[in-house]
């Protein structure tokens, strides 16, 4: 894999150490403040809004301050080939998920009052998107091509990010264990998919729609199908 040199003015070096370190440290700290908000009456609010807010906080820094959009797989180069991947893919997901779903339901699974309670009490449901964002920009996007560019084997840079990504939502869910597995199980098929697309084609915008179309049979997932199956 070629390493492009950083643009924008700055010297012709390879910045993919700073920011594998960086997308390393910021999960570091993620974890911690999740095990402490999982120990204390915090919960696991703070670790969500670092995860959040550092994760793009992280890209924008990279991105605007030192011209790494391309490097960090964010630009418009393989962007039409991704989205198609992306597209395909995603509606696969959302079929099988809403199917899988129907199945768990009708075979007396448990819904999952606790996430939709926070998804609509606490408002959590209009910041989905900018979610999707972040977790896209940390795993796909920065660590992704970080570890590619320092030569990481390409199938271990998938597995490895989605590792990362099925674990961290026992970090930052503030939800019982059961959802927090639930999720992390949904989120595994994300992972490995959405990591294939963007090595395929050096662009995680692809990942992004695959991400949120999953997210919306998500919805349905808590909001529609235990209404149609329980009444």
């Amino acid at each position: 894999m070629t390493i492009k040199p950083v643009r924008a003015g700055y010297a012709e070096i390879d910045e993919s150490p700073k920011r594998l370190n960086q997308s390393f440290g910021l999960m570091g700290a993620i974890w911690l403040l999740g095990l402490i908000g999982y120990l204390t009456p915090l919960t696991e609010w703070p670790a969500l809004w670092l995860y959040v807010l550092g994760s793009i906080t992280l890209v924008f820094y990279r991105g605007y301050g030192r011209g790494e959009w391309n490097e960090m797989f964010m630009g418009r180069e393989g962007l039409s080939k991704s989205l198609k991947w992306g597209g395909i893919a995603g509606i696969f997901l959302f079929v099988m998920d809403i199917t899988n779903t129907w199945l768990y339901y009708s075979n007396g699974g448990k819904p999952m009052i606790e996430m939709e309670m926070i998804l609509v009490g606490k408002s959590l449901l209009l910041l989905f998107p900018l979610l999707v964002l972040a977790e896209e920009f940390l795993w796909r996007g920065i660590m992704f091509s970080a570890m590619l560019q320092q030569g990481y084997n390409k199938h271990l840079v998938v597995v490895l990010t989605t590792l990362f990504y099925v674990v961290n939502h026992f970090a930052v869910a503030p939800v019982g264990l059961f959802e927090r597995a639930l999720m992390a199980m949904m989120a595994f098929p994300i992972g490995i998919i959405g990591g294939y697309i963007v090595l395929r084609s050096q662009n995680v915008w692809g990942s992004v729609l695959l991400h949120m179309l999953t997210m919306g049979s998500m919805m349905l997932d808590i909001f529609v199908i235990p209404k149609l199956i329980f009444g």
